[in-house]
């Protein structure tokens, strides 16, 4: 039994056959599918499959750091109050999160719209789904404010370090900075030349991971190349087994316990 913590499998690349791909995930062993949201675009159709598979698929709501509108405001305004309308809706706020990848022209709009969004997850008691690239300097030093001031109300940050693919020292940072969160690994962890086995082996109790497909992003091997979809997480706890060095079937389990206290899932 899995649980896909972040995939994309109300996006245009699954219109052809999403009733398939979750039939499939559910026959993988899927006991939830957890989207996250991008855009403004991406809220209808992410809703629309949850209301079609209540009890499977759980919604997320934020805006990507790649999606900012020119005055992203507005949105994140209209995001908010659909947050507040219905908060037990959604299991996380996300994807959110800082990307200087391409474009590092809007990196203090990409900042102050993380802040915003990451102390929703204070306001509304939700895991934080945070996405980093080529930020993390700036990505630690906005957490680290937001986790002060959860604190001085007695709140704690918490969330998941989607598609890590860091350093074990990058992995320490993060694991002993914000003890509420865990690393989302993915497919990544599959491919022969990637070294996030050693890192996860030196630096990561099995305890602090989540799995996650990003689908249809990130396959893992042995499907590299095609589409991602949640069926092949399986792949992903097979590895986690061998770096680990522990039974299948332990590792599933404490995986699930995992997933399940963060996004406050049902059994």
């Amino acid at each position: 039994m899995f649980i896909d913590t972040h995939t994309h499998i109300y996006t245009d690349d699954f219109d052809a056959d999403r009733a398939e791909v979750v039939t499939r995930a559910v026959e993988a062993g899927a006991r939830a599918l957890l989207l996250p949201n991008i855009d403004e675009a991406s809220i209808g159709p992410m809703l629309a499959l949850c209301d079609a598979h209540p009890g499977l698929c759980f919604p997320m709501m934020g805006l990507h750091p790649t999606e900012l509108p020119t005055d992203p405001w507005p949105l994140l305004d209209r995001m908010e109050q659909l947050l507040a309308a219905d908060p037990g809706r959604y299991v996380a706020v996300g994807e959110v999160g800082i990307d200087l990848y391409w474009d590092r022209s809007r990196r203090d709009e990409q900042i102050a719209t993380f802040r915003h969004q990451a102390r929703w997850a204070l306001r509304y008691d939700k895991p934080l789904v945070v996405h980093s690239r080529s930020a993390h300097p700036d990505l630690v030093a906005t957490l680290r404010e937001v986790a002060r001031e959860g604190e001085a109300s007695g709140a704690e940050l918490r969330g998941v370090f989607h598609c890590f693919g860091g350093s074990a020292e990058v992995a320490r940072e993060l694991l002993t900075a914000f003890p509420g969160f865990v690393l989302g690994i993915g497919g990544v962890v599959t491919f022969k030349k990637a070294h996030l086995p050693e890192t996860l082996r030196a630096a990561v109790p099995l305890s602090r991971v989540v799995v996650e497909t990003d689908a249809p992003y990130l396959t893992p091997s042995p499907h590299r190349g095609e589409r991602n979809e949640p069926a092949y997480v399986p792949h992903v706890l097979d590895k986690l087994a061998e770096v680990y060095e522990l039974p299948r079937s332990e590792v599933d389990s404490l995986v699930m316990q995992t997933t399940r206290r963060l996004f406050a899932l049902p059994e």
